[in-house]
């Protein structure tokens, strides 16, 4: 079995880069343009320090309001959720007490060691999950 390269294995990711590069450079190009046809309104020649301070600062709002909001909101609860934290796992160890309750009531002898096996596949300690580590 063949292991999927970078680009493919990180599809999503490399996706979001480049929509992000695409999009910051059209917000900056329309931003110049922008800046250009308003200092020639006011009979100014334009000045790319003062450009750059203000395409800065209007990067800078939208990433506030917007990109970081939604960053922490998509990936700061999706991490949580894969850490396993103690609400995104309140209906899991209800199902899974009840799955090893049927093990057990079927598996006799065998359980508790097909229990521990499940166990240290899964990287599990006192009922909480680890983070698995990636497949070779």
């Amino acid at each position: 079995m063949t292991r999927p390269n970078v680009f493919h294995r990180y599809a999503y990711a490399w996706l979001t880069l480049l929509f992000f590069g695409v999009s910051i450079f059209l917000h900056w190009l329309f931003g110049w343009y922008a800046y250009v046809s308003e200092t020639a309104e006011h009979g100014q020649s334009p000045i790319v320090s003062d450009y750059l301070v203000t395409m800065l600062r209007d990067t800078f709002e939208n990433w506030q309001s917007e990109f970081l909001q939604l960053l922490w909101q998509v990936v700061g609860l999706a991490y949580f959720l894969y850490l396993g934290s103690p609400a995104s796992k309140e209906n899991d160890d209800r199902m899974e007490a009840k799955i090893d309750a049927l093990i057990r009531l079927n598996g006799g002898e065998k359980a508790e060691k097909l229990l521990a096996e499940i166990d240290e596949t899964y990287l599990r300690k006192h009922g909480h999950a680890q983070p698995h580590p990636e497949s070779a």
